[in-house]
């Protein structure tokens, strides 16, 4: 997802240094150049050659290491295509903001003309400081805050670094914000719930994961995300909560003429029961009971019928014979592609943070996605839709 790109990393002299590591290494597998510029003071909390090693770059500290006689801090403005401050102490920050250029790292944000992320780590003292909250303000940059919690100098507050997988998601949405620009983009999610009674439902393990990760990814993406859901969620795109499949057939239909892209990755119910009860069922002294059952609409079949422009994407969780039966759902459902993934591992699917899936398209290809976080298979399904 950042093949091409180069970022360049800037490390400060702060605790939370150690944990920029992880972030060169999600940045490398995400296939992107990563170079990296540390303040002297960095280096006394993560070593240079550990840095060197991760980003397979040489790492810079120096300012004035002049190399193929161009200054150092503007051959590293002009090469990278994005700048990642972090951890970013109230000392740096404070340089910046006043334009005070003494170190390499300082002196290549003076002159860096493109999007730079600046991830504070601080005191909560320090953070709560009117001066650095005036200075923050004075740059233009894309600000993530720090988190609550305990940090290292014993103090309870916000000053923690902000997760490195939020730190990794603004970078890849300002690397690729216009993608999908102009796309209207729907997307199902969750296990729909069928009621029995007032109590009761039937429904599925479901847990809308891998839905909000592709709606999260098309909305940094740039495009108009609708997300269809069952769950509780909270996001600036529009979010249409639904419980049964009747409901959410009706919210697809809603949208699907003006939109570009529908991708069902909801567990729809294939049956829901007939006549679910006003109250709620006593317990009798039957040793059975029986639940008529009735088929639910196949909301995938019935929108690749009606698809004029629009690009239709399916979803098929198998527990045996993986790709025999998506071949057979995607000719029999007439949808664009069909992701198909294995759900009788226990470390990818429901309920996990990982995915493993199969695409398959409408010409017979497929193409298999190892196992990854479920954002960045998000990331390569609409790599694999939109090329």
């Amino acid at each position: 997802m950042l093949s091409g790109k180069t970022i360049l990393v800037g490390i400060t002299g702060g605790i939370a240094a150690y944990k920029i590591c992880e972030l060169i290494r999600m940045y490398k597998r995400a296939n992107a150049n990563v170079l990296v510029v540390c303040t002297p003071n960095a280096l006394n909390f993560v070593t240079k050659l550990t840095l060197q090693n991760l980003s397979q770059n040489d790492v810079a500290v120096e300012e004035f290491d002049v190399k193929d006689f161009k200054p150092e801090h503007i051959s590293y403005a002009d090469c990278a295509d994005i700048m990642v401050i972090a951890p970013a102490t109230a000392n740096t920050i404070s340089k910046i903001a006043t334009g005070v250029c003494d170190n390499l790292l300082t002196s290549i944000a003076c002159a860096f003309t493109k999007p730079v992320i600046l991830a504070p780590a601080m005191n909560c003292n320090m953070w709560d400081n009117p001066i650095i909250q005036e200075n923050l303000n004075r740059l233009h940059y894309e600000i993530l805050e720090p988190e609550s919690g305990y940090l290292a100098c014993g103090y309870e507050g916000k000053g923690r670094l902000c997760s490195l997988d939020k730190i990794f998601e603004k970078t890849v949405e300002l690397l690729n914000y216009k993608k999908l620009s102009g796309k209207k983009i729907v997307i199902t999610s969750g296990g729909t719930i069928e009621d029995i009674d007032p109590v009761r439902y039937i429904s599925n393990y479901s847990s809308g994961k891998m839905g909000l990760a592709l709606a999260d990814v098309a909305k940094n993406l740039g495009a108009d995300v609708t997300l269809i859901t069952t769950k509780d969620v909270s996001r600036k795109y529009n979010v249409v909560r639904v419980k049964s499949a009747l409901e959410m057939k009706e919210a697809v239909e809603k949208e699907f003429e003006n939109s570009d892209c529908v991708i069902m990755a909801a567990a729809v119910a294939d049956y829901r029961v007939k006549q679910a009860a006003a109250q709620k069922m006593k317990k009798t002294s039957e040793n059975e009971i029986t639940l008529t059952l009735v088929k639910n609409p196949d909301i995938l079949k019935e929108i690749s019928a009606k698809k004029t422009s629009q690009i239709v994407v399916g979803f098929c969780a198998e527990s045996e014979n993986l790709l025999e039966n998506a071949k057979e759902k995607i000719a029999k459902k007439g949808c664009d592609f069909l992701v198909a993934n294995d759900i009788s591992r226990k470390d990818i699917g429901f309920s996990s943070d990982y995915n493993e899936v199969t695409i398959l398209d409408s010409n017979g290809s497929m193409t298999k996605i190892d196992r990854a976080d479920k954002v960045t298979v998000a990331h390569k399904i609409f790599e694999e839709i939109y090329g």
